[in-house]
């Protein structure tokens, strides 16, 4: 039963923060980096592409930056853009980072994501248009929002002293 029960939360969990899941449609957003499927796809490993490029999502619990607590700053993974600082990231219980802001408003860019039978807010990079989370509405002061982001879709910067 204890089985059963983990086994449906991560369900939820993964249903509440995973991307699509399958190929993207072209974006219409003119982002200033841009390559090619195959230029990406010799960029990047293949969890990365898999997130960034189609939309994945990687299990909860399992990222890298899950339960990072180092300062710096979370970087995209496929153009080196910035994108959280350590000081607005916190412990949402989800399994995957989570912050309460970008580091600039123009760092992000935001989609309405309507897959898997729900409308949710898709938060992508805003130079090269990659894939990173969902963005909802129960996270902490003082915004009162939780970027739910892939730690696939994230390069970690420690903080120099």
């Amino acid at each position: 039963m204890k089985q059963l029960l983990l086994l449906l939360t991560t369900a939820l969990l993964l249903g509440a923060c995973s991307g699509a899941g399958e190929a993207r449609a072209e974006d219409k957003t003119n982002y200033p980096v841009k390559k090619t499927d195959a230029e990406w796809r010799r960029s990047l490993p293949a969890d990365a592409y898999h997130i960034l490029r189609q939309a994945g999502t990687e299990p909860a619990f399992s990222g890298k930056y899950a339960n990072n607590h180092a300062s710096g700053e979370y970087l995209c993974a496929g153009c080196g853009n910035d994108l959280f600082s350590s000081d607005t990231k916190f412990e949402s219980g989800t399994g995957w980072p989570s912050f309460y802001q970008p580091v600039a408003s123009k760092a992000v860019a935001e989609h309405t994501d309507s897959s898997y039978g729900m409308t949710r807010t898709e938060v992508v990079c805003a130079r090269c248009g990659g894939h990173l989370g969902h963005v909802f509405n129960d996270g902490p002061k003082p915004t009162g929002l939780r970027y739910c982001m892939n730690s696939g879709a994230l390069k970690f910067k420690p903080k120099t002293k």
